[in-house]
């Protein structure tokens, strides 16, 4: 091979220096293009992944038709609604619009080639009228139509989830309801024999926690809990480098969110139509403290603790339950937390800036995480190693660490640079490169590129939905099941009670309890 690259470039350089200025420049990237292919080659030996996008295959026959119920059918719920093959015809008329305006809006072509799951939806259940409605002629629209389509017959409107739980022809259910509903809704339907498909977070309170274990495991109902982000295959390569250990150990792990818009702060808009007359403000309170109507908490309830479970159930749990596929972290041994109220002096009670900091012993790692919701700067999920660190999130880079062990010698030798990704992964590429160019990393670092399957660019909800749908099927466990489940709320629940008692708070495996 060395020989065959002597010869080939002794011909280039004759025919090169014909054209003095256009071969001095030629010969430079002749240059150039030898050392990244031995770059290349070098890191190739280190990172021995394999060189083709990774697909969650599960080949189940959709010969068994699914009945569904939805308790809670707002924005949340829409979009669950979305995912599984219902769209409102007046959302598919905008977007048959938008499209013949841009050819580059592809929202309903997506939509519209998504798998048909045989799923029918025979039940809405919604405390506030416009949402129950809307949800109706959404999952009406069975042929994915605009408005001047064919229809199917209405699903029946519930007023309680009681008696949607109670009805014949549902076998499984969707629950997208504020948190302080997650745990008592799940245990009802499990009891109800219901499989559950249940947004996160799982339980608004611990002792609710192991009552959804208990109910969901001794009906033998299955559970999926909403983080879709567990199809996502950067996720997948990077839970493959971890095992190869390409990073070596492991020792501290960052994840964050940043926000900075009303809407990324749960400040959502509020509809002059919406009033007692038509909300359900009594079974919107349920299981928590009974507070005259307000139009503020029920648009707004994640900004209290009364209904939710603030950044560490609603944003922090995205982030760890990341992590803990990747890394298997499992519940940890210690958490504490501070922050406050800095920004959205708005009468909320739940902290719009959070840090939390969980340690694992036992693996010898910290997880830490921090939260801003005033402030847009981009900080992206780490995974720091001995001799790698790797960025993960949509897209996934590995870094070498200029003092690795593993990587000494190549460093000193100049055929891997610790600035340059050692490697990367994006989603629907058709290979995987060790190095990429300035405008891959560019899409990598945005996040601008989508996941896809087969060839084909889908949405995770939707697989995430069609794994918990394949298990109902075959009586497998879905890819965030109860256990797992558990996990992430006892370990969001021990940041949320850090926080709120200002204490270090512990995990007693044998006993099985916080501390």
């Amino acid at each position: 091979m060395e020989n065959k690259y002597k010869n080939s470039r002794r011909e280039v350089i004759k025919g090169l220096l014909t054209f003095p200025v256009l071969g001095g420049l030629a010969y430079s990237w002749f240059k150039k293009k030898k050392y990244e292919d031995l770059m290349k080659i070098a890191i190739r030996e280190e990172v021995q992944l394999e060189n083709s996008n990774p697909v969650l295959a599960r080949t189940v026959s959709n010969e068994k038709l699914i009945r569904l119920g939805i308790i809670g059918a707002g924005g949340r719920g829409r979009y669950l609604l979305r995912a599984a093959g219902f769209l409102h015809p007046e959302t598919i008329d905008s977007w048959i619009e938008a499209a013949a305006n841009n050819s580059s809006d592809k929202r309903y072509k997506d939509f519209y080639d998504q798998d048909d799951l045989n799923i029918v939806i025979n039940g809405v259940c919604d405390i506030w009228d416009q949402n129950a409605e809307y949800a109706q002629l959404t999952c009406a629209n069975i042929n994915r139509v605009g408005s001047v389509g064919n229809m199917a017959k209405l699903p029946t409107r519930y007023s309680t989830y009681q008696e949607l739980l109670a009805a014949p022809d549902i076998d499984a259910v969707i629950i997208a309801t504020p948190d302080h509903w997650h745990g008592t809704i799940t245990i009802a339907a499990a009891k109800a024999g219901k499989h559950v498909y249940c947004e996160k977070p799982m339980t608004w309170t611990v002792p609710e926690t192991f009552e959804v274990v208990k109910a969901v495991k001794e009906n033998n109902v299955v559970f999926q809990l909403g983080h879709q982000n567990r199809q996502n295959e950067s996720y997948f390569k990077a839970k493959e480098a971890y095992d190869k250990g390409i990073l070596g150990k492991v020792n501290l792990v960052e994840v964050t969110t940043n926000r900075n818009s009303p809407n990324g702060a749960w400040v959502y808009d509020i509809d002059p139509t919406a009033g007692p007359h038509n909300i359900d403000w009594k079974q919107f309170i349920g299981p928590a403290p009974d507070h005259p109507f307000s139009p503020e908490r029920f648009f707004r309830w994640r900004c209290w603790w009364d209904y939710s479970t603030g950044l560490s159930g609603d944003l922090f749990t995205h982030e760890y339950d990341a992590m803990n596929q990747i890394l298997g972290l499992g519940i940890p041994h210690s958490a504490v937390s501070s922050g406050g109220i800095y920004f959205y002096k708005d009468g909320r009670t739940v902290p719009d800036v959070l840090q939390q900091t969980f340690e694992y012993p036992h693996k010898d790692l910290t997880l830490m995480y921090s939260a801003s919701l005033a402030s847009n700067m981009h900080r992206g999920n780490r995974i720091m190693g001995h001799d790698a660190y790797m960025e993960v999130g949509g897209n996934l880079q590995i870094f070498a660490d200029r003092e690795s062990t593993k990587y000494k010698e190549k460093i000193q030798n100049h055929l891997i640079d610790p600035n340059i990704p050692i490697y990367s992964f994006t989603p629907g590429m058709k290979q995987v490169d060790a190095i990429t160019s300035a405008t891959e990393q560019y899409f990598v670092g945005r996040g601008l590129l989508y996941t896809y399957r087969h060839g084909k660019r889908v949405d995770t909800t939707h697989l995430h939905i069609k794994d918990w749908l394949d298990c109902i099927r075959t009586g497998d466990q879905p890819e965030c099941n109860v256990d797992v489940g558990f996990e992430e709320a006892i370990s969001a629940h021990m940041g949320t009670i850090a926080y709120r008692e200002n204490r270090k708070v512990y995990w007693d495996e044998e006993k099985q309890e916080i501390i």
